[in-house]
């Protein structure tokens, strides 16, 4: 069922506002054509109120004026009068048959509207005084309504559906064609390669299908600009990372090192650039594919244990100065190897900024619906403006934090390794050092 944003019903409202709109106003024109048409003319009305005034004056004059009177309208008119009291008794020594006193009972006032439903010429009565004289006469045939009734009816019929019609496909263009030709362009802007289009805000507020559209296709060329910058910054660091142990190689090749020498530093500098292209190549996966890992309850302080022992052999790190506040049971939702993963680049990254005889602590804080896992260290921290900057590839605060020779992409893998997991990842400077947290659902 569309919900109650949907465009389904918009055009529910429309059609049926079309239609509703049609019929009424076919019917009100209808209705009005058949009323205006129905009644005589202005000058009809006006040329009978003058042969009531003769004939009343005829009348005046004696019943021999009036019969002169009726014989001259007889020839003039072509039609059949005559002039009768209140009882309709014929005046001015004129007689009727048993017909004509029949068609009497059918007179309409000629004010009155006249029926269609005749086949001939109505017979309309004036009157001629307040004493009930009238002067009945059959209509003239040039004072007949209904003469432009069937053409009026024609565009009463046609004309309306036809501007309705107009007005529908206009709103219906309004609706549909105009946002799809705004959404049209942006598309042929993205063929083109103009990243920067933006979506028009009458499009970007619609809460229908149509909205949607837009803004998933804004998302689509946010996402696709984004990438693009992305990965134009990893090859300009990619390049500069990597001229570092070439110059390098460069000098040793030129130097007048020994052979052992010369393999040593070789050595070195190739296992350098293949972990720089491995973690640059990590790192733009995650970018680029965002995969969604498959979660599972982790148990936290088991996972620390693994990570600490293969971290201290590796670095020769004391392992009694690791500490763990980890609460017991404390399991989160998470993918077994990513969180492994995150979690190690943070601790060789506070290992790598640790003083001499600093120490590192694991601590967990049990939210609502989560756990909050803090791992800190005893460095000297990292200017507050600069906090999310670290998370950037290939960002390294020399000057805030020193003595490091990594990359800069541990903690941006870390932070991408944290948020394919559903979780978020941030820092903030402890007293003293640098802490990390990491927020993820609790099982």
């Amino acid at each position: 069922m569309p919900n109650r944003h949907s465009l389904f019903w918009r055009l529910v409202l429309l059609v049926a506002g079309f239609c509703l709109s049609m019929i009424w106003v076919s019917g009100y024109v209808g209705r009005q054509i058949d009323r205006n048409n129905s009644y005589l003319s202005e000058d009809a009305r006006e040329v009978l109120s003058g042969y009531a005034k003769d004939a009343h004056t005829a009348l005046q004059a004696g019943s021999e004026e009036l019969g002169r009177w009726l014989r001259t309208m007889w020839q003039r008119e072509s039609s059949w009068m005559v002039v009768v009291d209140q009882h309709l008794q014929p005046l001015g020594g004129q007689t009727l048959s048993v017909e004509e006193r029949q068609m009497l009972t059918f007179v309409r006032d000629y004010e009155w509207p006249m029926s269609r439903r005749n086949a001939g010429l109505p017979l309309v009565s004036i009157p001629l005084s307040d004493a009930g004289e009238k002067l009945i006469m059959r209509l003239p045939e040039r004072f007949r309504p209904w003469r432009n009734h069937a053409l009026l009816t024609a565009g009463a019929v046609y004309l309306p559906p036809v501007l309705l019609s107009v007005l529908f496909c206009w709103l219906l263009y309004r609706l549909l064609v105009s946002p799809l030709d705004s959404l049209r362009r942006q598309a042929n802007a993205l063929r083109g390669n103009r990243l920067d289009s933006l979506l028009p805000t009458s499009i970007a507020r619609r809460s229908d299908e149509l909205g949607e559209l837009g803004r998933s296709l804004e998302y689509l060329t946010q996402r696709l600009r984004d990438s693009i910058t992305q990965q134009r910054q990893l090859l300009r660091d990619l390049s500069h990372e990597l001229r570092t142990p070439l110059s390098r190689l460069r000098v040793a090749c030129e130097s007048a090192l020994s052979v052992q020498e010369m393999r040593c530093r070789t050595d070195r500098e190739v296992v350098c650039m293949q972990q720089l292209v491995d973690r640059t190549l990590e790192f733009a996966w995650l970018d680029s594919e965002q995969p969604r890992f498959e979660c599972e309850p982790v148990d936290v302080e088991a996972l620390w244990d693994v990570l600490c022992e293969n971290a201290c052999f590796e670095a020769g790190w004391p392992r009694e100065r690791i500490c763990t506040r980890v609460p017991e049971g404390c399991q989160v939702l998470g993918n077994l190897n990513a969180l492994a993963q995150a979690m190690e680049n943070i601790l060789r990254n506070a290992i790598r900024y640790s003083p001499a005889e600093g120490a590192i602590c694991l601590s967990a804080h049990r939210e609502p619906d989560c756990w909050r896992l803090c791992i800190e260290d005893q460095g000297p921290g990292v200017p507050r403006e600069q906090l999310p900057i670290i998370f950037r590839p290939f960002a390294r605060l020399s000057a805030a934090r020193p003595g490091g020779d990594g990359f800069g992409l541990g903690l941006a893998i870390a932070r991408g390794m944290v948020l394919m997991q559903g979780g978020d990842i941030w820092a903030e400077n402890g007293a003293p050092g640098l802490r990390m947290n990491i927020r993820l659902r609790s099982v």
